[in-house]
């Protein structure tokens, strides 16, 4: 094996690899990057049995061949090389040899037969989906996934793909974002439910961009994969069901509060820094026409916003993780916010106004 190519050019595809890889891996090779040269290509495959990476770019490659290199030195040595350096890679027999102007470091690599890889089987679901349809999905939804909850199925993100739309949900129990996007030109018989993991949504959300570029979207019984001539990203799916979260979803709240969405996160963020470190809690004080926003802390320190809203209606006092609320806000990206309520110990609805294709539902606090 052996290619010569720009630093510039190896970059991202390294940084995209390379964040697959988890630092304490129980097989050593997992703590490699598979290099597969072909002519003109260089394909690099990364794993950590639940995830599957392969990114490939172009080289002038010179010799075919396949070898295992250590993903953090191999990156941390093309960070370090100088803008624009032409670098040539070189397999000789368990070394790798990089060289660079007046730059050469040998890594230590492990048989490349013994990489493992991820089943490649036929999808149930196969789709071409627009890169910023994804995006928007994921972006909208992922903040609410859970981290390291004992129910499983929620440490991650649920698509829900229909007749001509696909829809993303996540839930920590405590709150729940979902989105919706159309798919157009695409018909599914039946509604189908795949959960994806908190891992695989983070790395699908580096590797996508804003942009009308398809991907081939295949899902199957316990795999999706994303495709592109770039790139090939394969995650297993969570086994198990999701809850129904159509039932959280609140229906006919009468107090209907329409705000600037700046204003309320600028006087949000400001009331926070006062909040209890540990529950992150604000107050609601709702009244005609106008939100009051309280937050205190064990140390009896206070702190009051007052803004302006478009509401004619019963007063009410609920209490919000601000953490929450604030997340919900910013996923927004309405001029105004739209927050639904019916009484203190109800859910808040939160959307964009007269936009409702991205919804937020938060629990209410005691206060």
């Amino acid at each position: 094996m052996r290619f010569t190519v720009q630093r510039e050019t190896m970059l991202k595809p390294l940084l995209l690899t390379s964040g697959v890889v988890e630092r304490r891996q129980t097989l050593p090779i997992l703590s490699n990057i598979l290099l597969s040269v072909r002519p003109g290509t260089l394909a690099m495959t990364s794993t950590d049995l639940e995830v599957e990476m392969v990114v490939r770019t172009p080289v002038d490659s010179t010799e075919a061949g396949e070898a295992t290199v250590p993903a953090r030195k191999f990156l941390d040595i093309f960070r370090a090389l100088p803008e624009q350096a032409r670098v040539e890679v070189i397999c000789d027999g368990d070394r790798v040899i990089i060289r660079s102007g007046r730059s050469r470091f040998t890594l230590a690599t492990l048989p490349a037969a013994e990489f493992p890889s991820i089943e490649n089987v036929a999808g149930t679901i196969n789709l071409e989906v627009p890169k910023g349809t994804l995006k928007t999905l994921i972006d909208r939804t992922q903040f609410a996934m859970a981290q390291q909850d004992v129910r499983y199925y929620l440490n991650g993100l649920l698509l829900e793909i229909s007749d001509k739309q696909i829809r993303a949900v996540a839930t920590d129990g405590h709150r729940l974002a979902l989105c919706e996007q159309p798919i157009d030109g695409q018909s599914i018989e039946e509604t189908q439910q795949f959960i994806v993991p908190r891992k695989g949504i983070q790395e699908l959300g580096r590797l996508l961009e804003s942009s009308s570029d398809t991907v081939s979207l295949v899902l199957g019984a316990n795999f999706i994969r994303l495709a592109t001539a770039d790139f090939t990203f394969t995650s297993k799916l969570v086994d198990g069901r999701f809850p129904d979260y159509q039932r959280v979803l609140p229906q006919g709240g009468d107090k209907n509060v329409i705000v600037d969405r700046n204003e309320l996160r600028e006087a949000l963020i400001r009331a926070a820094i006062l909040s209890n470190e540990k529950y992150r809690s604000i107050r609601f004080q709702l009244s005609s026409g106008n939100v009051k926003i309280f937050a205190h802390n064990p140390e009896q320190e206070e702190a009051e916003e007052d803004v302006e809203v478009n509401y004619q209606g019963e007063s009410l006092e609920i209490g919000f993780n601000v953490h929450y609320i604030l997340e919900a806000i910013n996923a927004i990206d309405r001029e105004s916010v739209e927050l639904l309520m019916s009484d203190a110990n109800s859910c808040c609805l939160i959307q964009g106004s007269e936009a409702n294709y991205c919804r937020y539902v938060v629990m209410p606090m005691r206060i």
